[in-house]
């Protein structure tokens, strides 16, 4: 018989890993938790909320799953890992002291301090007056300066401030009003980096690791990087930026440096180390880490891996790593988000969605925020699905990719022109 999985959460990101790993010739039966209805298509949905570690033991344990894979954070840092494992359940993801690399950046900018590794200068406060103090020191010679809550605040504990105003009403906010609640006790502030982003997804049994690929994400909601940060509206891999040469410096100065670290402190990072990387003109420095697969990088890092999923992931969970190669496909890969009216801010959910069987059937819908009403598909999020395509050439999958989109409607629907466009300026 063939093997059972169990991946948690119900978004785009889940989506993509469920999609990988339904053409894997071992798994059996995959089930999502509570998954969506792209993901049920391909897996069976059950009813469990991310955070219901208890039902989702219960679960794991009676059906016999084989691995469980966690895409979201929240459930990491409340401590399912650890639970599992406790059990002696498979799972893949790191606990809940490892997932403090995304869970607290004190810890992480602390950490990244104490080994050397190339990160934003920065301070840490709890005292509102004193992170005023140090605002004035960055605002009054002109410089931008970056407000960080320490905890995790679902994409919204990070405020760029361009000037004094800016700053002091982010701090305000976080501090004083608590509108990020127990995340914004403390807050990091930091110098303002300057360059272009990039994602790199690495694998980590906890001290070997094996890089996937690069990835560039575009949070601002309109075209050009303008407008306020969303969860993201599009993504594209091997950003050109982001050299071999470069690559291998990161993993030198970095992502090697800092699994090491986390087992010399006493807590292997095992799992998904995503390090979000400023390519600045003094090298790379790292923006932040995540402990989980990205959203909505995951839907273009998947469809480039060559081969089974599984074993790599299976891997990682059993510390055997070492000498593990992972094959990419040639060419590449573009995603694009299609946002309801109003997000990032307000937005009303039930509008029909058509168009989807239309599609080319070399575009992969990804589905992130989306119901089922009367047995037809209707938007249920802020992102509602992410079309993906591959291609030969970046040319060739952004035509692609936007040829594919005009056939997609549902009311107010809205997504950025311009993903991709930046590696096309740089000569790709």
């Amino acid at each position: 018989m063939g093997k059972k999985v169990l991946v948690i959460g119900s978004g785009g990101r889940e989506h993509a890993l469920v999609w990988k790993l339904a053409q894997s010739p071992q798994i059996e039966k995959i089930y999502a938790a509570p998954g969506n209805p792209g993901i049920a298509e391909l897996a069976q949905c059950i009813d469990i909320a991310v955070d219901d570690i208890d039902k989702l033991l219960v679960f794991a344990q009676g059906e016999g799953i084989d691995l469980t894979i966690v895409g979201p954070e929240a459930p990491l840092m409340a401590g399912i890992v650890d639970r599992f494992q406790e059990t002696g359940l498979k799972i893949f993801g790191p606990t809940a002291a490892a997932a403090r690399l995304e869970g607290s950046k004190v810890f992480t900018k602390e950490l990244m301090k104490k080994y050397g590794v190339p990160t934003a200068s920065f301070d840490v406060f709890q005292d509102i007056d004193q992170a005023r103090s140090c605002i004035r020191n960055y605002t009054d010679q002109g410089k931008a300066v970056v407000i960080k809550a320490d905890g995790l605040a679902a994409g919204k504990g990070v405020v760029v401030a361009k000037d004094a105003e800016e700053a002091y009403q982010a701090l305000d906010s976080i501090m004083v009003q608590q509108s990020l609640g127990a995340a914004g006790t403390r807050v990091v502030i930091e110098e303002c980096l300057y360059g272009e982003e990039v994602s790199l997804f690495v694998i980590s049994d906890g001290y070997d690791f094996v890089s996937l690929i690069s990835a560039q994400d575009h949070k601002q909601v309109f075209d050009n990087d303008q407008g306020p940060n969303t969860g993201g509206m599009g993504a594209y891999v091997n950003p050109p930026v982001y050299t071999p040469q470069l690559h291998q410096k990161v993993e030198e100065s970095i992502v090697r440096p800092v699994l090491k670290a986390m087992a010399a402190e006493g807590y292997p990072f095992q799992g998904v180390l995503y390090a979000g990387l400023m390519i600045t003109a003094e090298g790379p420095k790292v923006l932040e880490f995540n402990a989980r697969f990205g959203d909505p990088e995951t839907q273009v890092v998947m469809p480039m891996i060559e081969g089974d999923i599984l074993p790599l992931l299976e891997a990682a969970v059993d510390k055997d790593l070492a000498g593990y190669q992972v094959n990419i496909v040639p060419g590449t890969c573009i995603c694009v988000v299609l946002a309801s009216a109003g997000y990032p801010g307000n937005y009303e959910k039930g509008k029909l969605i058509s168009g989807l069987d239309d599609l080319n059937r070399e575009a992969i819908v990804f589905h992130s925020g989306t119901a089922k009403k009367d047995g037809k598909p209707v938007t249920n999020g802020g992102r509602v699905l992410a079309l993906t395509v591959r291609g030969d050439t970046m040319e060739e999958a952004i035509d692609k990719v936007y040829r594919e989109i005009k056939k997609i409607y549902f009311e107010g629907m809205h997504y950025r022109t311009d993903i991709g466009s930046k590696s096309l300026r740089q000569g790709v």
